[in-house]
């Protein structure tokens, strides 16, 4: 139905991520190249069907009560969520305290990043494409809890996996300059050269992201390890279909 994290957070704690499957009654309203439970709604597809998809989950989910969607835009800020935060927000990130509200991210190759503090009493999602994950996205996320990082649980869901996931030096040049935490060795052990496209490389968004909470102090990171481009079955992907849904990294505390 989705994936969950195996971590050690209270029950109160709800995370998930959800596949293109849809859920154990109901497979997703989406059709074409959405096909299936397609929960983003800025992708073309039949408004009324990403409707009855967030409908379902929302029903689904034991104590939520409602999604704070967010208009996510490849960037480092990050938004506190409350009772009245109804307005669709532009962020990479979200973060809250009330119960049944969730924070959500929609992915189809980038790394959804769930947090929550051990004690339960805040939970926050943040969206890392290469731009946010390397300008700090992660970073401004575990400072805006307010505990020690130690006190922090970090479950990264599925995203590209280092195989599929070419990309020009430029990018490795920002992450070796610009990248805060990990030491140099770390950020080249995640780049791999590409053959025979001299000057492309393939990167580890997933040991990026992991080796930079490691370095913040974050007390417990994890992950689904799971690559979308690869699981064609699961998953969306942007970079092996163009027109395409996209799956949703949610986390909430109920009730």
């Amino acid at each position: 139905m989705w994936l969950t994290p195996d971590w050690p957070a209270p029950d109160s704690v709800v995370a998930l991520s959800t596949t293109r499957n849809g859920l154990d009654d109901f497979n997703g309203a989406s059709t074409g190249p959405y096909a299936g439970f397609n929960l983003g709604d800025h992708v073309a597809d039949s408004p009324a069907a990403v409707a009855e998809n967030r409908r379902q989950l929302v029903g689904q989910c034991q104590g939520l009560g409602r999604i704070g969607w967010l208009n996510q835009v490849h960037g480092t800020d990050i938004v506190t969520l409350g009772p009245a935060s109804n307005d669709v927000l532009s962020a990479d990130a979200s973060i809250t305290s009330e119960v049944g509200l969730g924070c959500g991210i929609l992915t189809a190759d980038c790394v959804p990043v769930l947090f929550c503090r051990r004690d339960g009493s805040q939970v926050a999602a943040a969206h890392a494409g290469w731009r946010g994950l390397c300008a700090g996205v992660l970073a401004n996320t575990v400072s805006a809890f307010n505990c020690p990082s130690h006190e922090l649980l970090a479950w990264i869901g599925p995203a590209i996996s280092q195989l599929h996931f070419e990309v020009g030096a430029e990018v490795y040049q920002a992450f070796l300059s610009d990248f805060v935490g990990p030491v140099p060795a770390e950020v080249d052990a995640a780049f791999s050269s590409a053959e025979h496209k001299p000057g492309h490389y393939h990167a580890d968004l997933y040991a990026l992201a992991k080796a930079q909470l490691l370095a913040l102090g974050v007390g417990w990171v994890g992950g689904a390890q799971r690559c979308t481009f690869a699981e064609a079955e699961q998953f969306y992907s942007f970079r092996r279909d163009g027109i395409t849904g996209r799956q949703l990294s949610l986390i909430y505390i109920k009730p």
